[in-house]
């Protein structure tokens, strides 16, 4: 149990930061290339960026973090982000 609450604290501790500009739910765009832009407008490095199966998956920096975020592309909302 001791192990789960350190670890449930270690993630609320690391997302406020994280998660500044980024939320799930947040609108993103349709395509690829309008989600790269608001990326990069909102601060983030934009690595890779794929579309399939009207899923939008595009890998970014920001502040030392790294992160993935998926987008659906009918949307345009952001349905997964991760941080590594």
């Amino acid at each position: 149990m001791r192990k789960i609450i350190l670890t449930a604290a270690a993630v609320l501790v690391a997302m406020p930061a994280f998660a500044q500009g980024l939320m799930q739910g947040d609108m993103l765009g349709h395509d690829l290339d309008q989600v790269k832009a608001k990326l990069v407008e909102m601060g983030y490095e934009v690595r890779k960026g794929e579309m399939e199966d009207g899923m939008i998956e595009v890998y970014f920096v920001k502040d030392k973090t790294m992160g993935e975020v998926y987008v659906d592309g009918a949307s345009g909302k952001i349905t997964k982000l991760s941080m590594k």
